[in-house]
Parts: structure tokens; sequence; C-alpha cells
């Protein structure tokens, strides 16, 4: 196949925050997805969750993410959110494997209850003129791959597109992802497709769009650390960003995130980022000891224009 590949930047929860949404998509990603905000948190006021919610203008096309599992709640987070903030779409996830999401019967616990998706999907459709999408996966367990029973009545109940992660809850994010089950919703449903699950690069990309028939494909770990992914599969090519760029890329993504949330919790989140733009450099691990120790914004910024291209891959 040939032509522009729809990339989706998927959500992660501590790593897809505003600045790295707006590189993201800079680097080429078609629509991003913001952290996982919970619709019961919104209508209680939370503070946190609504910094959670902050959209900048050059992310756009952006889509809000919600979870919850009362029709009514989430249809009221909806409306509070359109008066707070300017998304494009608004994803429902059904995918979040994490206990204490499931364990609240949220997240892919949903899955389990067909009835109560319909009902979600129809609540927060009704609450908004936007483009309403559903994540989920392939199913709860290994007994249970509903995946296009849940995406025909996402469909039905008025969703716009869904986003399909090839693994069960059971899995988390272990084993190889089933593309199989994307296949198999792409011909269930009339909506929009968006494969998940073991894309890393233009090669893997171009197989699960050949072997699915899916409308577009969402990179989650693979983004970590690698907004190029974007590049690559919005060109085509297997572009490889330098050392140089690397650390301008780090740089730049340092200062965008201590300016949205102060120095001291902005060089704190940035370590992990750090570490993943380096993992597999020459001098990595040593550069990744001292930029955990860094407790200023300077001496994070020494450390990284200190790199050369000795630390080349």
């Amino acid at each position: 196949m040939t032509g522009h590949i729809y990339t989706v930047l998927s959500p992660m929860a501590g790593v897809t925050d505003s600045s790295y949404r707006t590189i993201c998509r800079e680097m080429g990603a078609d629509l991003t997805v913001t952290e996982m905000i919970s619709a019961k948190a919104v209508t209680y006021g939370n503070k946190a969750t609504y910094a959670l919610c902050k959209i900048s203008k050059e992310e756009h096309p952006v889509s809000l993410q919600i979870f919850g599992s009362e029709p009514d709640t989430m249809a009221e987070a909806v409306k509070i959110l359109e008066d707070r903030t300017s998304f494009d779409m608004l994803d429902i996830n059904m995918g979040c494997p994490m206990p204490k999401i499931v364990n609240n019967g949220e997240g892919s616990a949903l899955m389990k209850d067909p009835e109560l998706v319909g009902r979600i999907v129809a609540a927060v459709s009704s609450a908004t003129a936007k483009p309403v999408t559903v994540k989920i996966r392939s199913g709860f367990d290994s007994a249970h791959i509903n995946a296009p029973e849940i995406a025909y009545i996402s469909q039905e109940s008025g969703a716009h597109m869904v986003t399909v992660h090839g693994r069960t809850r059971e899995q988390y994010y272990e084993g190889d992802a089933d593309w199989d089950v994307i296949a198999a919703v792409k011909q269930r449903v009339r909506i929009r497709v968006i494969g998940n699950g073991d894309v890393k690069d233009i090669a893997s990309a171009k197989a699960m769009m050949e072997q699915t028939g899916c409308d577009g494909v969402a990179v989650g770990r693979a983004a970590r650390g690698n907004p190029w992914i974007f590049r690559q599969l919005s060109e085509g090519s297997g572009y490889t960003p330098s050392v140089e760029e690397k650390k301008a890329m780090m740089l730049r993504h340092l200062d965008m995130t201590v300016a949205e949330k102060g120095e001291y919790i902005g060089i704190r989140e940035m370590r992990k980022h750090i570490g993943w733009y380096t993992a597999g450099m020459i001098g990595s691990a040593k550069l990744r000891v001292n930029i955990n120790q860094a407790q200023s914004l300077m001496e994070m910024k020494d450390l990284i224009e200190g790199m050369s291209e000795h630390h080349g891959i």
C-alpha cells in the first residue's frame, strides 16, 4: 500500500500531556488524545482533573478522553468540559486495564456489559454535537472476545469511530496483539476503525492496515521518547533523528513542560521522557542516573546539552 497513513497518538497517563501532544502533532500525528479523565471527578470539580483537560491551540485536532460507568454522570461531565476547554472529538475509554479502574466497573470492565456500553455511548452522544469515539480492547479475556459486538453497539448508539487495541484486558500489554480481531471489527461496522497494538514503525503500520483493512493506526508505547515515529508514518520513510535533533527536542520538551507545570514538577516529569528519548544510546544509563538526580532546570539542561555524538546509537 502507498499513500498517507492516518495516525493517532494514543492516550497514556503521565505521558500524553499538552506539551507532548503538541510535539507529536507537529511531527505529523493526525489526531492526539488527552490523558484519561474521570467523568466523576469532573462533576465533583476536582482541580487536578481539570488540569489534565488543558488543551493548547497548537494541538488541534485533539480528542478528549473520559472514563466512567454511569451514563448520566458521563453526559454531565461532557457538558461541563465543553464549557471549560476546547476539544474536537470526545473519546470514551473502554480499554484501560488497570485494576483500580476495572474494579470500579470502568475502562475495559465495560466490555463485560454490552447493554451499558450502548447506554453510555448514547448518553454521551446526546450531550455533545462533537464526534464521539470509543476505545476498546479485543475483549475482557480470551474467553470473551467481543470487540465486534461492542463496536457495533457503539456505532448504533452514536459513535463515529472506534479504536481497537488487539489485546484483552487479561493480557494488559503483554504478548502479541491480535490483528484479526481488528479486521473482524472493520468487517462488522460502517464507522471508521483505528487499529492499535504493536505498531512501532512504518513496516508494522503498513502490515496492520493491509491485514485488517483499518482506516488508520494508533501509536502508544512506540511514541514514548519517539515523536519522530509520526514523521516516519506521515512521510512513509525510515527517518531517524540525529543526536543533535534529539538534544534539541529534549530541551524544547523540557522547556514546554516546565512552562506548563512549573520547575519542580516539570523536571521530575521529564525524567522518564529523557529516559525514553535516550534509550539504547551509548552512555544513556549514566545519563539517566544523573538526570534522575537533577534538582533544577539548569542542571537538567546542562546534562542534555553535554551529550555529544559519541552518545549515538
